[in-house]
């Protein structure tokens, strides 16, 4: 191969690998460490978000389902403004930011979203237990410590192809 063809292809894997985490070097396995490291970042925010959430609706009196909808709406937001500012301070833009913030933790989020309030809704009586029952924080916190032990491995598969959360490696 000749220095120039090298080069390109060179800059180009790099420029991939900046650009979404499609460059060579981020494709492989991930171990369970990096994994568990990710969806703990991505709780984090989802945690703060949902128990926000939930404490406000529950303190209002609002239904059920309004409840879940600010609840899931605020963990999104949170979820994503913990990489969102990572990135930034990093010296990303706010646009080129956002995309990441999206690509490295829209699956991650919503599975955990999927997770954790599917344990609150099956759980009887979860959802109309009041802030000082016992039940609510149960159901809450073991929702999520059950969607942290589901969403680690798809996070372990997806940072192993080069999505989700390594699309943040190349800004760390």
């Amino acid at each position: 191969m000749d220095h120039r063809a090298h080069h390109s292809s060179t800059a180009q894997d790099h420029a991939a690998h900046q650009a979404g985490g499609h460059g060579r070097h981020t494709h492989g396995v991930a171990s369970w460490g990096t994994a568990a490291r990710a969806t703990l970042h991505c709780l984090t925010g989802c945690a703060i978000g949902e128990i926000l959430g939930m404490v406000i609706g529950t303190a209002l009196l609002w239904g059920n389902v309004p409840t879940m909808v600010l609840a899931i709406t605020l963990a999104f937001i949170f979820g994503y403004s913990f990489t969102l500012l990572a990135v930034i301070r990093a010296g990303l833009d706010f646009k080129s930011a956002i995309k990441v913030a999206l690509a490295a933790d829209t699956v991650s989020i919503a599975v955990m979203e999927l997770v954790d309030n599917g344990i609150i809704a099956l759980t009887p009586g979860a959802m109309d237990a009041h802030l000082s029952d016992a039940l609510f924080w149960t159901a809450l916190l073991g929702g999520f410590a059950v969607a942290f032990f589901i969403t680690t491995p798809v996070n372990k598969w997806m940072i192993g192809r080069g999505k989700g959360h390594a699309v943040v490696h190349a800004y760390h």
